[in-house]
């Protein structure tokens, strides 16, 4: 455990560098073993977000940490600084553990780091990471990666997991729940990122599909087919199907899916309805029909996904 170094410089996102920052400088009441040491290391007095911090340490100081963390990465379409991954590599290869807290993948991928690893991100990143590191596998859906020596987090809520993963791993689930309690979190969560992904309907109410999308969500009870929604919008089911792409991005059948999904989220999160109730009020039939498409689409059962909302409803308020 011993020393934290977070390792900043201009660009980093501040909610993950606040993030582990609470984790790690702050001792939970009641723990007897030490504490972790923490320290901010930066080349300079470096822009965080809208914020000015002046580091305790140069660059130079992370090959001495323990554990190493690299916050997020506003920019993600430019090469993060070198001497920060030249001072990344340096602490890993000195035996530093390293964590990367959402994009901040980026600086370790840079650095060489997760070359035949698996890693993950923010979400909304992971295609570009892929492409411009197609050595790194990266995994699109899950929350953190636990690589050992190297880690991976994906977005946001998810640094948190992370943080939370490596008190678990120090001090012992006992010790991590007690964190969470005290940040006001679930100790741990089931499942990846996509149970927290979004497809919302477009916006714009001049494409072709303006007055079918929001009929279609209505009747999602029902079982709708893609002849059931080209007649309601007075065109051939190919027809349909080139404006689904455009708008959508997807097919009339699978936009159908993912809307029924959201829909048994939205009921499993906000009623007690049975898991059959559920899959009929989503037009899915069977409980079992909507298990295997649950699971496939959100990662974790649907019971599963009514816990984990549960239980952090029941300890946020």
């Amino acid at each position: 455990m011993g020393t934290v170094a977070l390792a900043v410089t201009d660009g980093m996102l501040h909610f993950e560098l606040s993030v582990a920052h609470e984790v790690f400088a702050t001792a939970p009441a009641g723990v007897a073993a030490p504490w972790y040491g923490v320290t901010v290391c930066g080349p300079r007095a470096v822009r965080v977000g809208r914020f000015h911090l002046e580091p305790d340490h140069g660059l130079g100081r992370l090959p001495y940490a323990d554990t190493v963390i690299v916050p997020g990465w506003a920019d993600v379409d430019e090469d993060p600084p070198a001497e920060l991954v030249d001072a990344v590599r340096a602490a890993h290869e000195a035996g530093a553990r390293v964590a990367s807290l959402c994009t901040g993948a980026f600086v370790l991928a840079a650095a060489g780091l997760l070359d035949g690893r698996r890693a993950t991100t923010h979400w909304a990143h992971t295609r570009d990471l892929a492409a411009r590191h197609p050595r790194v596998e990266v995994d699109p859906d899950v929350l953190y990666v636990d690589g050992g020596s190297v880690f991976t987090s994906a977005g946001k809520a998810a640094a948190l997991d992370l943080c939370l993963h490596l008190v678990r791993l120090d001090h012992g689930s006992a010790v991590a729940n007690t964190v969470a309690r005290r940040l006001v979190v679930p100790p741990h969560r089931a499942g990846g990122q996509a149970q927290f992904v979004t497809a919302p309907v477009p916006v714009r109410d001049d494409h072709p599909l303006a007055e079918l999308l929001p009929w279609a969500v209505e009747r999602l009870d029902r079982p709708l087919t893609v002849e059931d929604l080209a007649r309601r919008a007075n065109m051939s089911s190919r027809h349909l199907g080139r404006h689904f792409r455009s708008v959508t991005g997807t097919t009339p059948l699978q936009w159908l899916l993912t809307q029924r999904i959201r829909r048994a989220q939205e009921l499993l999160e906000t009623t007690g309805d049975s898991v059959d109730a559920v899959a009929a009020a989503v037009g899915m039939g069977t409980a079992t029909t909507l298990r295997r498409h649950f699971h496939r689409t959100v990662g974790v059962p649907p019971d599963t996904y009514r816990r984990t909302f549960r239980s952090a409803r029941s300890g946020t308020r």
